[in-house]
């Protein structure tokens, strides 16, 4: 038994599948198959289910797959470690980041970032807040940018910026003769994005909402809501940053009364080896955040 294999064992566990297995883990098909089949025998057990038409782990794999995972993320942290030690600042760095700022902020950071940083590889993975927490958690990201502080004292954060939040309107809604609207006054017609998104929850509160009243509509997406809002829908709170593709679509945007806002954080593991490189990383967004910043509290 060796990592490799239980690399393998891995792949095949989550993908249901030889094939996309092996491309997965970067080998052919037959070299997985034969390396999972000494395993099989190494461990006097079978390990898979196999068919035509699917391969499903047998009830005593299902209880080896914790111990397979953690061994492997063992021998990850072990050479993440041996690599921290040599230059953090080198090699790849799996960067999370919620949908509501994946888009605004990444082409605002990603040429700094690789100024500041040449020897740093960034993999950006984009989804919503807690499926980045539960992959942070799990070792399958090293960071993840929120909008909200994670609970529990094995992950750590660093604030970036503040991002206010803005009232988006259709052009003829009443609301746009006003110079700040309140967030109470957007209750009746608000719309918000889909369970599991923090911006849904963050916008409720902000209306003083303890659900949505406005439609039907739980978009996946800010993109829906702000293209929603432009046909007349309903309104919304929209952060700042995504002001620019407001406007774009026709959008009427007013300042808050409360100005209210959220704080972007960059979050990782208590334990993480490479902590140099993400704090690199931050400086580097605050910086280039900091005119944002700096315009918003002027507004407030």
């Amino acid at each position: 038994m060796n990592l490799r294999d239980l690399r393998y064992l891995l792949a095949v566990a989550e993908h249901r599948h030889f094939g996309r297995a092996a491309e997965a883990c970067r080998v052919s098909q037959p070299t997985l198959s034969v390396q999972l089949r000494k395993l099989e025998a190494a461990l006097g057990v079978v390990l898979f289910e196999r068919s035509n038409r699917q391969v499903v782990p047998t009830p005593v794999c299902e209880r080896l797959l914790p111990h397979a995972r953690l061994a492997v993320a063992e021998a990850d942290a072990m050479a993440a470690l041996a690599r921290a030690a040599a230059d953090p600042l080198r090699g790849t760095l799996r960067l999370g980041i919620i949908p509501t700022l994946g888009p605004h902020l990444l082409p605002l950071v990603f040429g700094p970032l690789r100024e500041a940083l040449p020897g740093l590889e960034l993999e950006p993975w984009e989804d919503i807040t807690p499926a980045l927490l539960d992959r942070l958690r799990g070792h399958d990201l090293d960071a993840a940018i929120l909008a909200t502080e994670p609970d529990g004292t094995d992950l750590l954060s660093l604030p970036l910026f503040i991002e206010p939040f803005l009232a988006a309107l259709p052009p003829e809604h009443a609301l746009t003769g006003r110079a700040r609207v309140a967030e109470e006054e957007l209750a009746p017609d608000v719309l918000v994005l889909a369970d599991g998104h923090c911006l849904r929850d963050q916008a409720l509160a902000a209306c003083g909402l303890a659900g949505p009243r406005g439609g039907s509509l739980r978009a996946s997406s800010l993109a829906t809501l702000i293209n929603m809002v432009a046909a007349g829908y309903g309104t919304t709170l929209i952060p700042g940053l995504a002001a620019g593709a407001a406007q774009d679509a026709g959008i009427v945007l007013r300042p808050l009364k409360r100005g209210v806002s959220r704080t972007a954080r960059i979050v990782w593991r208590a334990a993480f080896p490479r902590r140099a490189a993400v704090e690199a990383v931050a400086r580097v967004i605050t910086e280039r955040l900091r005119p944002f910043s700096a315009a918003a509290e002027a507004a407030a």
